[in-house]
């Protein structure tokens, strides 16, 4: 099941991705490329900076294949998958708690302070739409108005005090990638967002 829900998540990312790439009107290379960083920009990343070679990605094409359906898919359904947003949201938000979870695990597998491992999370489930709004040449949504990494952040808290608790992993998880979906959702649906700093003159 967490692996079905990892391929889940990529695929999602990289539907997201694509959809993103065409509103800018960049060519089919262009939207495949996009769509493939903001799959797994985030977890290749975190595999640079933890010294995990070759990254994750290169280990098992099984992503790739995905990621190129998905992107398959984007093009050939862009008309109707404006219909589908919500679901997309969806399927964003479960890899949203799936990838959050990978990230950390990695981390504790590099014996790594748990302040690294919700961080590597983080960064796992983010920076790829981090790299992709780059490369669209825009500010990163989740620097404007999402919240978003800060659940990942809380994610990652909740994680670690539960396994204080010496919980069995398969509730560990469960009960992690819970809440963060939940708080993820309710986000959405009340339009939970973060005020902008302004620059006093």
């Amino acid at each position: 099941m967490f692996h079905l829900l990892d391929i889940i998540g990529t695929m999602a990312f990289a539907m997201s991705g694509a959809l993103t790439a065409m509103s800018k009107k960049l060519d089919p290379f262009g939207v495949f490329i996009i769509a493939f960083v903001t799959a797994v920009g985030g977890g290749t990343l975190r595999d640079v900076m933890i010294g995990r070679m070759p990254v994750g990605w290169m280990q098992d094409l099984t992503y790739v294949y995905v990621i190129t359906l998905g992107f398959i898919l984007t093009i050939l359904f862009r008309k109707r998958l404006d219909k589908l947003r919500t679901s997309l949201a969806l399927f964003d938000t479960i890899g949203l708690g799936v990838f959050t979870l990978i990230g950390i695990q990695k981390g504790i597998e590099y014996q790594l302070h748990p302040t690294i491992c919700i961080a590597l999370g983080t960064m796992t489930a983010c920076f790829g739409g981090v790299i992709r709004d780059i490369l669209c040449n825009e500010i990163p949504v989740i620097f404007r108005e999402e919240v978003y990494a800060t659940i990942c952040i809380l994610g990652g808290i909740v994680f670690f005090i539960l396994r204080k608790m010496n919980l069995e992993n398969e509730i560990l998880y469960l009960i992690t990638s819970l809440v963060i979906i939940v708080i993820r959702l309710l986000a959405v649906k009340y339009k939970w967002h973060f005020s902008p700093i302004e620059h006093k003159k």
